[in-house]
């Protein structure tokens, strides 16, 4: 059973109008809300239902902050400060690794689909491998931030929490019991950076934005403070006059370093927050500029922080399937607008794009229109020695033209990984089939 929109209010409503429920409710609160939604919880948190009497009232404080005034002055204030960013950021990262040199595909006859899906779970195994050696000791995933314009500009290695919720949403479809342990270990870090009441933020010095929080929010759809909704009204409350939602979550007593020309609406953060919310009058709006946008709308440049049409069509497949039926009638645009990016080589450019390409067109189900084949040894055939796939610009902020120091890219080696065996899972189903 999916939870509605409002779980809390719903448990209120149903414990008014039904006494056993409310003596349940009462008694064995996390069994009992489990029960009710179809869903088991997270392990290590506490579910307490108090019920005001005649004579007694109940006031939930909020938790504390995480950050003690000494770190949010820091935060506050250190935006223009390199140090801080220095100090925001973690070591510098390795030079660009050249991509594997791969000559033209031919698909072999003697290549059968059996063969072919052997070499594709072996090489999604040796991701595995690769994954496993990258991703930290708390569950987090390596991301690296760079200079598009000037690769000599000092690169940096990052683990923010959107990075680790936007590769394992991508790895959980991998039923490798490594890959469900990587995801077990990175919900465990995404839970440690969680704000109240459920929000997240890229960097310390950054206010905190709904891009981050929405993907972080489906990784951890089992959290008492997510299943219950408790990041709803924020995250409503952050629509623009035509009910899209902004990406920065704007507050008093918050880092202060988004530039006015900066705060938007992005498609791929609306599809997104979308995935997030689900099919309800709420999401209305912004769906149905997304439906156009993707209809009849140019996506090139479309979004101010993923670099590419693929990037937007990946984001709004996911929405497509996690919130059915919501953007149901976009099913045949988005198929027609991918397959129309194919290159005469059957990808759709560079291997990440290529991966999110075939992902996409698996949500919308159209994987019959392309060479499965094909694809799975192009995948095999640009996979490093170690396991990996080539570092590529996943995402980053597309709009700033302050020269070459504003143009930042965001991308690693863990990241492609992470699509690329969602792709070939995607892939060996149609080998297999």
């Amino acid at each position: 059973m999916r939870k509605p929109f409002d779980a809390a209010d719903s448990l209120i409503s149903r414990a008014g109008e039904d006494c056993d429920f409310r003596e349940r409710l009462l008694a064995r609160p996390k069994e009992t809300i489990e029960a009710e939604f179809g869903v088991k919880m997270a392990e290590g948190h506490e579910i307490h239902v108090h019920e005001d009497t005649y004579a007694a009232t109940h006031l939930v404080l909020p938790p504390r902050s995480k950050f003690t005034e000494a770190e949010r002055e820091e935060a506050r204030t250190g935006a223009a400060s390199l140090d801080f960013l220095r100090r925001t950021m973690h070591d510098p990262a390795p030079p660009l690794r050249p991509p594997v040199v791969q000559g033209e595909i031919v698909p072999k006859a003697a290549a059968t689909a059996e063969a072919l899906a052997i070499a594709g779970r072996e090489a999604i195994r040796r991701g595995l491998d690769f994954l496993e050696s990258t991703i930290d000791e708390n569950g987090a995933w390596h991301c690296i931030r760079f200079n598009v314009a000037d690769p000599d500009i000092p690169r940096h290695f990052e683990r923010p929490p959107f990075v680790s919720a936007f590769c394992v949403l991508a790895l959980e479809c991998c039923g490798e019991a490594r890959a469900r342990a990587i995801c077990a270990a990175t919900r465990a870090y995404l839970v440690d950076t969680v704000e109240y009441p459920g929000l997240w933020r890229y960097y310390r010095h950054l206010p905190r934005d709904l891009d981050s929080t929405a993907l972080c929010s489906l990784v951890l759809d089992t959290h008492p403070w997510i299943l219950l909704g408790r990041n709803v009204p924020q995250i409503l409350a952050n629509r623009d006059e035509e009910g899209r939602f902004m990406t920065w979550v704007l507050e008093d007593d918050e880092p202060d370093v988004v530039s006015p020309f900066r705060i938007e609406a992005d498609p791929v953060v609306n599809a997104n927050v979308i995935a997030y919310l689900g099919d309800h009058p709420e999401t209305r709006d912004a769906r149905r500029w997304l439906e156009a946008l993707m209809s009849e709308g140019d996506l090139a440049g479309s979004s101010k922080w993923y670099p590419d049409e693929i990037a937007v069509c990946y984001a709004a497949a996911r929405a497509m399937v996690r919130a059915r039926p919501a953007l149901e009638r976009l099913r045949p645009v988005l198929a027609e607008r991918i397959l129309g990016l194919r290159d005469d080589e059957g990808g759709f450019g560079n291997v990440l794009q290529t991966a999110q390409a075939v992902s996409a067109l698996h949500h919308a189900g159209r994987l019959d229109g392309i060479d499965a084949k094909r694809l799975v040894e192009m995948f095999t055939g640009s996979q490093h020695e170690d396991g990996s796939w080539p570092e590529l610009l996943a995402f980053g902020d597309q709009t700033l033209k302050w020269g070459a120091v504003g143009r930042i890219g965001h991308g690693s080696e863990s990241v492609t990984t992470a699509f690329c065996i969602e792709a070939l899972e995607r892939l060996l189903e149609i080998l297999q089939a």
